[in-house]
């Protein structure tokens, strides 16, 4: 299937039904991207207890909450499935650290994506390396520039469909469902973290606050993506 064969498929459909689809039509070729917030916890309760073919992954950047592993471990025992993991480059994690330390981000922004890139970026590259569709929690209401997106757009930093099953659903339907079906979720959801990455770059948010704003919060608010949806990112950082 094609990008177009692909949005007039899953028209009208449930996220349920949009992944089974994918992973009738897209055997061994599709993969979801986890970081273990409630939206990833959704999907991948839908791919688990489906038993569906989607390659489930995450990304650890060496900086993540205690919370986020215990909520992976949690996840682990509860679906007994593999999450493939993803590490930076030792090399180049390496000397980025010894160079500048290891709060360098905190510097300036072409720092912090200068850390985003090797711990995010240049690993994610690998994960979605052969694969032609690429799964995300990503919602539509989340912040403002998502809510550009489709729910099914093509992603030309990796030459793949990008699929978004869950982009029509609000938060409180996304809560609904990890109560309904006891999903295991990252206690930081309980303590105003609404979006949560590395520990070092993210901070509970105060009730109004965009929700995104507790993601390097230092930095202009007016960019809050760490790369892994923003294909100029994968561009500027690892030119040849």
């Amino acid at each position: 299937m094609n990008i177009e064969e692909v949005k007039r498929a899953i028209e009208g459909l449930s996220p349920q039904q949009v992944l089974a689809l994918v992973a009738a039509n897209f055997k061994e070729s599709a993969i979801f991207s986890t970081s273990f917030g409630w939206e990833d916890q959704v999907i991948s309760d839908m791919i688990f207890s489906a038993d569906l073919g989607i390659k489930v992954f995450t990304l650890d950047t060496g900086r993540m909450f205690t919370e986020t592993y215990y909520t992976w471990n949690r996840t682990l025992e509860k679906y007994r499935k593999p999450i493939h993991t993803f590490y930076p480059d030792k090399e180049k994690l390496q000397e980025m650290v010894s160079k500048k330390g290891p709060s360098s981000f905190y510097e300036s922004v072409e720092n912090r994506k200068e850390c985003c890139g090797i711990r995010k970026v240049e690993p994610l590259n690998r994960a979605l390396a052969g694969y032609q569709v690429w799964v995300t929690g990503i919602r539509a209401e989340q912040s403002a520039n998502r809510e550009d997106m489709q729910w099914v757009e093509w992603d030309a930093a990796h030459n793949l469909i990008k699929v978004h099953p869950l982009f029509f659903w609000t938060l409180d339907q996304v809560k609904a469902y990890v109560k309904e079906k006891n999903v295991p979720y990252n206690p930081l959801h309980d303590k105003g973290f609404p979006s949560i990455g590395c520990q070092p770059c993210t901070r509970a948010v105060q009730p109004g606050e965009d929700f995104r704003a507790g993601r390097w919060w230092w930095e202009d608010a007016s960019k809050k993506e760490c790369g892994l949806h923003d294909v100029t990112a994968h561009e500027e950082i690892f030119k040849p």
